[in-house]
């Protein structure tokens, strides 16, 4: 009779529980994610049902800067995880100042094409049934780069003072989840508005 071979285990390694920063920051992506998809099927649903202008074909133009410039900050928070990994935290000041002027320069764009909208092109949150979801999922995702720059800049005038070290590398991880979101939601959000809502 031919002996079964044993197979070799390793030593199980010890369990930990998972960083609970991480846990809530899934938590509250997940949460916000369901209001985001309201919004989102609420302005699709509500698509080519206003009854006077302006439409979207009209007033929108696609905003190709805007969309680079925040698309392009999760490269640079991305590069700034992974400096204060490596201990390096003058490059990870860099990239995280670069990530901030990124999601400013988004915000500013957006400020400017509001201002065209209503101003110019008299469309308000009340004009018509476009102009209502339009500005409730646009300003929704515009609030959440709010608060990401918000968080952004306080940990950036905490590193200048000299107070975020290596070991806060997994609290920087979890702040760059949520921008990592903010950014994911915006494609979501470039797509039903100006791509298929024109």
């Amino acid at each position: 009779m031919n002996a079964i071979p044993l197979v070799a285990t390793s030593p199980e390694q010890e369990w930990h529980l998972p960083y609970k920063g991480r846990i809530g920051m899934y938590g509250l992506i997940i949460a916000e994610s369901a209001i985001f998809t309201i919004f989102v099927i609420a302005y699709i649903y509500y698509i080519g049902k206003s009854l006077y202008g302006p439409t979207p074909q009209q007033v929108l133009d696609v905003p190709i800067v805007n969309t680079i410039c925040l698309l392009s900050s999760s490269i640079t928070i991305f590069l700034s995880e992974r400096a204060i990994e490596r201990n390096n935290l003058k490059t990870f000041g860099l990239w995280w100042a670069a990530t901030i002027a990124l999601g400013a320069i988004f915000l500013i764009g957006t400020g400017i094409e509001w201002h065209k909208l209503i101003y110019h092109d008299g469309l308000t949150i009340s004009t018509n049934l476009f102009g209502t979801t339009f500005y409730s999922l646009v300003g929704l995702h515009a609030t959440h780069v709010v608060v990401g720059l918000i968080m952004l800049t306080i940990v950036l005038l905490f590193t200048l003072t000299g107070h975020v070290k290596h070991e806060h590398s997994e609290r920087v991880q979890v702040l760059a989840l949520y921008w990592h979101f903010v950014d994911a939601v915006w494609v979501v959000v470039f797509t039903v508005v100006y791509i298929v809502g024109r």
